[in-house]
């Protein structure tokens, strides 16, 4: 992935030089010009590339949310499809971002803003077109392929791959009663991850490979009761998946299943529960995890299995939430103040 170039900034708009940064112990914090300081406010990351560019969303005064780009030398751009009630951004590759927005019926719309400025904005077969229906595009590879979901008129939701031509094409593993919409993530071999639950609310990962074929898989030691089960997250260029299961006493554990199918269970140390967000390809994860108040704290798992755990400077008692991992091992999400308002930060060390 190549960091946005000038012209880029230029045919989107509102270039912004960056505001006040914060460092402390190796953690960047940031937030997007624009962003609002009160509660549910904020800034909310949602990816970041090879370059160190992030892609992600804030929320105004208004609680009007708008997508946002942030270049690696801290120069943001704001997101906002044409005619839109609210824009959100959930992922990037190749100067290409993947979200969707509400029109002025509050319906979801996908879209693709390309390095020319210009959005394409789509509808899955199916969507419904009632408020709250519609489509969201979640994520997007090299290639131009974006995996999402879609409400159909029953808001039951579904999958979809969307090809760099516009083609479409819908599924639902084995048994899916709702596809989970946050964890549609695609990787560089086309291979689609996503997390869904079967008619006894019960949860289940599952592949969708280039060629349509879905594999699902079960973490051995989930629980089959109502809410528990298995919950994977995201998948790396190696076709590493990462996630968590809940086990039969409800409690949350990470785990990374390698593209062979080889589950390594993990948990952080003396945590309550440990929600795992995200690998790079040497393996390295980065998510949550909690303490015996319930506070969430975020943790870096190295290849080898040593895990360190960190705090944003400044996150209250919602905490801290890293949501994506760097090549590098840059660890990036949000965190919560104590006026419940959402910043940014970035952790290289």
């Amino acid at each position: 992935m190549r960091r946005l170039n000038f012209a880029m900034f230029v045919a989107l708009g509102c270039l912004a030089s960056a505001p006040c940064m914060r460092a402390q112990g190796g953690i960047t914090t940031f937030d997007a010009p624009g962003a609002g300081a009160g509660p549910r406010q904020g800034t909310l990351p949602q990816q970041i590339t090879a370059a160190g560019t992030i892609v992600g969303n804030y929320v105004d005064t208004n609680y009007v949310t708008h997508g946002f780009v942030r270049t690696a030398q801290g120069e943001f751009t704001t997101i906002d499809v044409p005619g839109a009630r609210r824009t959100q951004a959930l992922g990037m590759t190749q100067a290409r971002i993947v979200g969707f927005y509400r029109d002025t019926n509050r319906v979801r719309r996908g879209y693709v803003l390309g390095p020319d400025g210009k959005f394409v904005t789509f509808d899955a077969p199916g969507a419904g077109t009632s408020p709250g229906q519609g489509t969201l595009a979640a994520a997007i590879n090299a290639a131009g392929t974006v995996s999402g979901m879609y409400f159909d008129a029953n808001f039951v939701t579904h999958g979809f791959v969307r090809a760099a031509d516009g083609t479409i094409a819908t599924f639902d593993p084995p048994g899916s009663v709702s596809v989970i919409a946050d964890t549609l993530g695609i990787n560089s071999a086309g291979t689609v991850v996503e997390q869904y639950v079967d008619a006894n609310s019960l949860g289940h990962g599952a592949l969708r490979a280039a060629d349509g074929t879905i594999t699902t898989f079960d973490v051995p030691q989930a629980g089959t009761g109502p809410g528990q089960g298995t919950f994977p997250e995201a998948i790396n260029v190696v076709g590493m998946v990462s996630g968590n299961y809940v086990d039969s006493n409800s409690v949350n554990h990470g785990f990374l299943r390698a593209a062979d199918g080889t589950i390594t269970t993990f948990d952080v140390l003396q945590a309550a529960g440990t929600i795992p967000a995200g690998s790079n390809p040497s393996g390295a994860t980065t998510g949550q995890c909690f303490d015996s108040n319930f506070v969430s704290h975020g943790f870096v798992r190295a290849a080898d299995g040593t895990i360190v755990t960190f705090d944003a400077p400044g996150a209250g008692t919602a905490g801290t939430n890293p949501i994506s991992i760097s090549p590098s091992g840059a660890a990036m999400g949000s965190y919560v103040d104590s006026n419940s308002t959402f910043h940014g930060f970035v952790r290289t060390t």
